[in-house]
Formats: C-alpha cells, structure tokens, sequence
C-alpha cells in the first residue's frame, strides 16, 4: 500500500485509507477519518492503550482508544509531512 502522489492528493483519495491498519512509533493503529481542514489523518490505537473519556460535565465514565491526528503536509514546506512518510505502510490491511 502506498500513498497517493503528492502533487494530485485529493481528499477523496484519502478517504480511501480509512479503515487500514497502521504502525506507527511500534504501534498498530487504524486510520478512522480524515480531516479536510489540514488535511490530516486520525488515526485511533488497536492495542490496549486506552484513556478515560470525561462527558460533557468533566466527569470520567468510559474507557475509549487513544486518537492520534497526524498532519499531511508538512507546514513550512507544503510537502508531505515526516510522520506521515514514517507511517508503516507495508502490512497495512483493512478491518
């Protein structure tokens, strides 16, 4: 699995890799939205790492998957950012 060519990266093409499974820093996440503004990726922990979701009143009631929100471009740049290059790609698979 590869990535789209930087030069025609379309939102609707990365929209595309919702869904796969990622490693990233040694971890395995799952791609589960992109984010128009950015654009970014949010990717969202497949392992047993978990944090405590308050409700709308600070108070702490589930567990939930950490999320991650990894930016496309790089800000000064414009091209591709590093921590998306990192992402490893090569045993990605869909859920």
């Amino acid at each position: 699995m590869t990535l789209p060519h930087e030069n025609n990266l379309q939102v609707e093409e990365l929209r595309d890799l919702i869904g796969l499974r990622v490693k990233h820093q040694g971890s395995h996440w799952e791609i589960i939205e992109v984010l128009e503004d950015g654009p970014s990726l949010v990717l969202q922990d497949c392992e047993h790492h978990t944090v405590i979701q308050p409700d709308q009143h600070g108070e702490a009631h589930r567990r939930v998957p950490t999320t991650l929100t990894i930016p496309i471009f790089d800000r000064e740049s414009r091209e591709l950012s590093p921590i998306l290059i990192n992402l490893d790609l090569s045993n990605a698979d869909t859920v």
